[in-house]
This record gives C-alpha cells, structure tokens and sequence, in this order.
C-alpha cells in the first residue's frame, strides 16, 4: 500500500478510534473502553495492510467482486444533531384538529374470512396494469411562501382561506369547499351496507388479479356526509379564534375528517439550536411544555409564534368542537450517529445468553452477496460456526422454510425516502411506485413539495454543526427488508429476497411533520390518494401488509398519530414501529408508545438489549439494532448493522485500501432494529398468504425466544428501585418487555423439504 494510501487509511480510524472512544467514554465500564479501543486498533492494522482477514479454509466471495460491491463506510460514528434530543420540537403556526363525532369512514367494499362483501361489483373491472415507476419531476423553483405561512399541498381536498377582516369571503370559501367534498362524495360508489340480502363472493377461487383489486378498493376511505358538516361547523369555530388573536389561516381538509391549519400573522421565532446559520429554518422551535399562560396578552401572543401557537391551540380544546387539537410535531429518524448523554450499557458480564437451538443447524440457503458474512443479524442465534448470538434466524427460515419472500407481499417503508440511484437498488425488481409526501418546502429539499418522487436528496439539518452529514436513513432500513437486490452478487442480502418496497418519503431536512405523517400512513395502506400534478386522484396501487415507521418524538403518543394508526390497522395492515432510543420506558415515545404497534427495541451481537434503546412493558419484541462501540463476535468491526446507504471515506474489506465512495454502512438505532421485524413479517405473510393481520402478529410473536435476565439488564445505579441480578457485578433487572426474534421458531410447513442452494 503507498504512503498516501496508509496515510489515508490512518486518518480515517483516526476518526473513527475518536469517535468509538467517545461512545465509550459514556459507558461505565473500562472493559468497554478497553474494547473499543481493540475495536480501533484492530481496524486500523487491517486498513493499514498489517493485517488482512484470509480464511485460507473456504473461498472468500468479497475477493470476486468489483470494489464497488463491497467497499464500506469506514466512519462509524459522527454527529447529526449536536445534542440529544431531550424535547419535542414542532412546527410553529401549524395545528392538526380533527372535529367531534365523526363515525369511522366507510369503505367501497369489506372483505371478511375470504368472502368479499361489495355493492357495486363493477368496481372489480378497474384496470390493474401497475403503472411504471414515475420518472423524477424537474425541479421546481424554490418556494416565494413566507417563512411564517405556506400552503401545504396535502392531498385531493379542498383548501378553506380563513380570514377575520374578510369574514362574508371566508364564509363563502367555506361554503364552497363543503360543496366540493359534496361532490366528491356523490361521484364515489356506493358505501358498503351489509344486509342480508347481499350475497357474499368468495374470494378463494378468484383470479389472482380479482384479488388484488379487492384487496386494493376494500381499503379505500369513502367521504361521509358526516365528516363534511363537522368540518364545515369546525371551520366557523376556527373563523373566531383567529378574529381573537388577529391572525388568518388557510385549512386543508379530508375525506377521513382530519384537519391541518396553517396560520399566519405572528412574526419569526429561532431555530434551536441557536447557532444555525440557515434562517428558512425559523419556522420550527421547542416545545417547553408552558401552553398559553395569558390568552388575553394579545399583544405578546401577536409578537411571538409559539406563544401564538400554545394559545391558539388551547383555544380551539377548550371549544369543545373537536376530538383532538395538537401541534405539528417533527419526528426524527431513529438511527443513532451519537452517544446518549451518560449512557451506560445494558449488559456488562459478558454472560452467555440462550442460544436458540442447542445443536448445531444445517444451514444451506446461503446469499451470494460478498458483504453476507458480516451480516450477524441475519444469521442463526447460537455460538456455532456461521451463527451469532445475536442472530434472528432468517437464514434458517429461509432453509427450513424454503421461503425467501414473495413480491405479493408489501412492505411500506415511511421514511426519508430512498436513494434510486444506489446500485443495488436500481438494479432491483422489488421497488414499487412511491409519493413524497414532504408537503413544506423548506423541509424537502427538493424545491417543492409532494409529488411522485420519492427519491431521498439527503436531510441534512444544521450544517453549522462538526461533522453532521445527510442520514439517508430510509435507504438503510429498507435495504434490512428486501429493497436491495439479494443473492445478486453485490453488496448485502436484505431479510425478505422478493419483497415488494414501497418507499413513502415522510421525512425531509430536520425531519417530518407529523401532518405530513399521518397522512404517509393512510396513503401506504390505500386509504387515501396523493394529488398528481395534473390534479388527479393517485392512489397507492399496493396497499401495505406492513408499514414500516423507524421514526420517533420525545412525547406520549399523539391523537392525530393514533387516529391514523388504527385506521390502517383495522383495515388489515400491520404497523411496526422503532421503541426509540431514549433509553426510557416507551410508553413516553411514539409511535413505539402508540396501540397498535408493533414496538421494536434494539438487541446486540450478543442478544442483550443494547445501551441506547428504549425498554418497557410496551416493547413487543427485541431484534437486532447493533451496538457500534462492541466486537463481540470478534471480526474486528463494530457490531452495528450492515446495510445499504450511500457513503464516503470509505474502504476495501478484501485490501484494506481506502475508498472515497461506497454504497454500504454500518448503523446502530432502533431504527434498524424495527425493519428486521418487517421483514419478518414479510416471510410469515409470504409463507402463509391468506393469513390475517391478527395472525401475522401472533406468528411473528411465536417466533421468539424468552429472554435471561442479563439479556435485559442494566447498570443498577442507572435503574433505581431495580432487582440486583445475583452473581453479576452491580447489574440489575431491566424493566425491558417483549422477546428476541428468532425465526428459526417457526414450524416447517406440511411437505417443505427446506434446504436450498
């Protein structure tokens, strides 16, 4: 290797030993920062060309690739954000509402225990040619809205301008946009009405074709005459609040009742942290929890958004009109680039935790990508060669099952969007037509708002902050459930091989919103269409078995969010969710606090929950998130999750050289915990397709193992009023929740050989 190459290499886990020191510098064990020190050095003598990893034993598939293929991402640590998130943050002016005493929506058509229960059966002719992929938009110039007021573009439904001073048009606007969901409403089918003279269809023997469109039009929202008038009255209570504090609005409404208003009329607040330099981002602040101390001081409510914003919420609760009144909170990603403050880990002895099956498995499915053995996590739980103790079993299930996936199962992944460029996901047949659903143009960095492209141009929040780079946070976690092209010779091997991935772009530069959310929820289940550009109805042709949300906000969960999470839910999809990594009990993030979810904390390579996650009788389940500062399975990397992302200061795993670009990292959150858990469901759902959503979850939950009490520990001193864990140095009972997802728990089916190539 030359001189610069070695120099090369030596500053980059210069970096990286910075960095892994500095996450051990939290934990409060020397071992660990005796190890991640380990960790470092033996990197460095492998990039440096002092050491190189040779299994003179078997064939080292990384050496027939192309660099290209197989270089990684050398920085295993930076900072995103510069501090912990320890409050929510929201969007100042902009408020979700939804009125009172509006039934559930009504749907085109309702399919139960296989029979399909339909008025109208003219509805099954709709055409079910998938239309391709829509090319990327040009860009648009960037937005001339005020920073204080923008019109979102949220979706087919009218827009009411709400003004005081012009009370009889604002009337009159109201008045039209009531008439133009009347509208709607007559031109849509009949509502389903089940009578006893109805004649159910069975949808056992139908066409396959048949039962997609069934499947598609029995998820649909209808607009109810109920949710029109409630909107309507709710719009006259909003007319006077804003009269009151001398402020207009423009609302958006919906066909389901949901309300998103943006209000103008108080001047800028700052950006936290104080030190950006982009002033477009004085539109979001921190929540201190003070509400509106005085609604009357109209003249500092004037002066001052979020003051403008706790009073103006305030006000419409106390109306009495409506179900819920909440601010527009911004969900972060859930993949960890930095220490907690005083993190401590979760384990400490090194114990060995229970390894699955006692005896050796056979293992014969095994992907050709040449990263695949640095894929702890996919691998069997054991101590075995080819197995990990923190493994969750899919190469088994993959075996025994003979089962790798199936493309009529549908993964949403409501995220950052993706990388379609990446190469191993331009390259892949399991990517379906997507949305942007990032309707604030500030926060899409794209120049506009929602539009078909759910391409992801990188989210990058704060440039003032050292060392903070775009995440691409949603090209990593749908590259753990199936986006990549697996057993393709490239890159990494994703839990589900056929998989069908559609990317729901939510988050964009400093997050999402949750408007923005709630409605990526609906839209990935079918429930309600996008706008096209020409002002069409765009509906999602593939409705989610399972959505994916590896996001989080420091709060209970919000009404508007569980609004939208049972909606799906009760209409057949399966919602998993990241527990967060807070390291407090989940009950206090959403949505891993939310019902409905399936909530996913964060294991390591040795099966323990790791130092960062969030625990708690609302966890559900434990799957790998990896742990950066470790090596437990001793290979000389850090255990975090391998997947796909496209990266720089990167290296060849096969020479050691240093590498400018690549197309795969190393990550840790419960963020790439929560995917794992999609993908599993993606294999149960393609092993059994008729099964419901009820019996997914039940599945998935039968295929885990129970967990030790040093697999869900803590540092005593960290956990008060915990149970010490006799015969271990000061570790306590940690109050976790849930078990640890193996799938090799789950049973051959009748006539499966297993095996494979």
């Amino acid at each position: 290797m030359s001189n610069q190459s070695n120099k090369s290499a030596r500053l980059l886990f210069g970096a990286a030993l910075t960095s892994l020191l500095l996450v051990s510098a939290c934990d409060q064990q020397g071992e660990r920062l005796d190890r991640a020190r380990e960790i470092a050095d033996a990197s460095l003598k492998q990039i440096t060309g002092e050491t190189i990893v040779d299994h003179a034993d078997k064939a080292d598939p990384m050496r027939s690739v192309p660099v290209e293929a197989r270089a990684i991402a050398g920085k295993v640590i930076s900072d995103i954000s510069g501090q912990p998130t320890n409050k929510p943050a929201f969007a100042v002016l902009s408020v979700i509402a939804k009125p009172a005493d509006i039934p559930p929506a009504e749907t085109m058509a309702e399919i139960e225990d296989g029979e399909l229960y339909i008025e109208d059966e003219t509805l099954l002719e709709e055409p079910l040619d998938e239309p391709p992929a829509a090319p990327a938009p040009a860009p648009r110039a960037p937005s001339s809205r005020s920073l204080e007021f923008f019109q979102p573009e949220m979706g087919i439904a009218p827009r009411v301008k709400l003004d005081p001073k012009a009370r009889e048009q604002s009337m009159q606007q109201i008045e039209e946009a009531t008439r133009a969901l009347e509208s709607k409403a007559e031109a849509q089918p009949a509502p389903l009405k089940r009578t006893r003279s109805l004649q159910p269809r069975s949808l056992e023997t139908a066409p396959l074709e048949e039962k997609r469109v069934a499947r598609k039009i029995s998820r649909r929202s209808l607009v109810t005459r109920d949710a029109i008038v409630a909107q309507r009255d709710a719009n006259a209570v909003m007319l006077d609040t804003l009269a009151k504090y001398k402020m207009n609005a423009e609302v958006t409404l919906s066909r389901e009742g949901q309300m998103v208003i943006q209000v103008a009329g108080a001047g800028p607040t700052l950006f936290t942290p104080e030190d950006a330099k982009d002033p477009s981002l004085n539109f979001l602040a921190i929540d201190e929890g003070k509400g509106c101390p005085d609604p009357n001081d109209l003249e500092a409510i004037e002066a001052d958004p979020i003051l403008a914003t706790n009073c103006f919420v305030d006000d419409l609760r106390a109306s009495g009109q409506f179900e819920y009144v909440e601010k527009d909170f911004i969900f972060e990603n859930q993949m960890i680039r930095r220490p907690p403050a005083d993190s401590s880990t979760g384990t400490s002895t090194g114990s060995t935790p229970s390894t699955g099956p006692a005896t050796p498995v056979k293992v014969n499915v095994t992907p050709n990508d040449p990263l695949w053995d640095l894929q702890w996590d996919m691998k069997p739980r054991g101590n075995g060669e080819g197995q990990s103790l923190g493994g969750a079993g899919f190469q088994e299930f993959w075996t025994r099952q003979g089962i790798e996936g199936s493309s009529d199962v549908v993964v949403a992944v409501v995220d950052t969007g993706l990388q379609m460029s990446h190469p191993d996901i331009a390259a892949s047949a399991n990517i379906a037509p997507g949305w942007d659903m990032v309707s604030d143009p500030r926060m899409g960095n794209d120049g506009d708002g929602r539009d078909s492209d759910p391409n992801d141009p990188g989210d990058l929040c704060n440039p003032a902050v050292p060392g903070s780079a775009d995440s691409f946070h949603g090209t990593h976690v749908a590259g753990t459930i199936g986006a990549a092209a697996s057993n393709n010779g490239a890159g990494v091997a994703g839990g589900a091989w056929n998989v069908k991935i559609v990317p729901v772009r939510a988050l964009g530069k400093c997050g999402g919103r949750l408007s923005d959310i709630n409605d990526s929820i609906r839209w990935a289940a079918g429930l309600i269409p996008a706008e096209g550009e020409d002002g069409s109805e765009v509906w999602n042709d593939n409705p989610a078995d399972i959505i994916n949300l590896s996001i989080g906000l420091f709060e209970y969960c919000p009404a508007s969010l569980q609004d939208a999470i049972d909606t799906v839910t009760e209409r057949g999809a399966v919602v998993v969710s990241a527990a967060g990594n807070a390291r407090i009990d989940t009950a206090y993030y959403a949505p891993g606090g939310c019902d409905n979810v399936i909530s996913v904390a964060a294991g390591n390579a040795l099966g323990e929950i790791t130092a960062y996650s969030n625990f708690g009788d609302g966890v559900d389940i434990l799957a790998p998130g990896g742990e950066m500062a470790r090596d437990d399975d001793n290979d000389s990397r850090p255990d975090g999750i391998l997947s796909t992302k496209a990266s720089t200061d990167c290296y060849d795993p096969v020479t050691g050289e240093a590498v400018q670009d690549c197309y795969y990292a190393y990550e840790q959150g419960t963020s790439m915990a929560a995917p794992h858990v999609s993908a599993a469901l993606a294999l149960l759902k393609a092993r059994t397709p008729d099964a419901t959503s009820d019996e997914l979850v039940s599945e998935l939950l039968a295929a885990t193992d129970p967990r030790t009490d040093l697999q869900c520990a803590g540092l005593c001193s960290d956990y008060p009023g915990t149970t010490p864990i006799e015969g271990s140095d000061g570790m306590c009972r940690r109050p976790c929740g849930g078990r640890i997802l193996n799938l090799a728990n789950v049973p051959e089916r009748a006539g499966t050989s297993g095996g494979g190539d």
